[in-house]
């Protein structure tokens, strides 16, 4: 019996570590033709050499999701090559540690165009051809902390917040196309995220937060977000008991802001 996503044409971005990676492994084994982007070239290299010889097929298509003005050429190229685009998911982004005070604008604006423009860019590029191939499912990733404020991430927070309003949307005016569309919001997963996020200098942040450290494995957060794609969820939680936040903040909001002003952030 062959697999729902066995002959899928599956794009992911991010793909080069994390998350990413671990859902490139998981598409691949499955028999999806996947196509792998990131910036990172050597590491996106390094993923589809291990991928060589799995079930599926992967291709490398590397690009910056900074870079908005190129987007629409590359889906049209890669529309072209492949015929379709079944899946899409957005997993490349790009996070922040610096206080708002110390936050100059210009980095505000390289998060957003990133995480928010980079992602929607090609959302909106990749979704013609969804709607002319007469489907398609498309999913953006958000994070916890694109429910709510955070200490150190207001520019991180507030580019994830906006994908909800925008996927949400897409969600409402596609939905008689058959796009399906997801918002996944990981908590903790043990990824190289916190590393690479940038201080207030713009520079990377070069350390794992000690909560991630002790968040699921990329592996893990792949197999929960493959399960709700398959079952179609609107909102897929990803990660473990620190998802219970999203309740607090929900219903006990003087308990979250009380637990969340406890967090060292000087």
């Amino acid at each position: 019996m062959s697999d729902f996503f066995s002959g899928r044409v599956v794009w992911i971005t991010g793909a080069s570590s994390g998350i990413g990676e671990a859902l490139v492994n998981e598409f691949v084994s499955k028999g999806s033709r996947v196509i792998a982007s990131s910036y990172d070239i050597d590491q996106l290299e390094r993923v589809t050499d291990r991928c060589s010889g799995m079930k599926g097929s992967i291709t490398a298509v590397p690009f910056d999701l900074a870079d908005t003005s190129a987007i629409e050429k590359i889906v049209h190229e890669v529309a072209a090559k492949e015929g379709k685009i079944d899946i899409l998911l957005n997993i490349g982004g790009i996070s922040q540690r610096a206080l708002i005070k110390e936050t100059p604008l210009w980095l505000d604006r390289r998060i957003m165009e990133v995480n928010y423009f980079g992602t929607i860019a090609l959302t909106k590029a990749v979704l013609p051809y969804m709607i002319k191939a007469g489907g398609g499912q498309i999913a953006a990733t958000s994070s916890i902390s694109g429910r709510f404020g955070f200490p150190l991430r207001s520019a991180y927070s507030a580019s994830k917040q906006a994908l909800h309003g925008f996927f949400e949307t897409l969600l409402l005016e596609h939905k008689r196309d058959n796009i399906r569309v997801s918002v996944l919001i990981p908590g903790r997963v043990r990824t190289k995220i916190s590393f690479r996020a940038l201080t207030a200098s713009g520079e990377e942040h070069g350390k794992m937060d000690e909560g991630l450290d002790k968040g699921i494995t990329p592996e893990k957060a792949a197999k929960q977000i493959i399960r709700g794609l398959r079952r179609n969820r609107r909102e897929i939680l990803v990660g473990s008991s620190e998802l219970l936040m999203l309740s607090i903040r929900k219903y006990l909001p003087a308990l979250f802001f009380w637990l969340a002003g406890r967090i060292k952030h000087t």
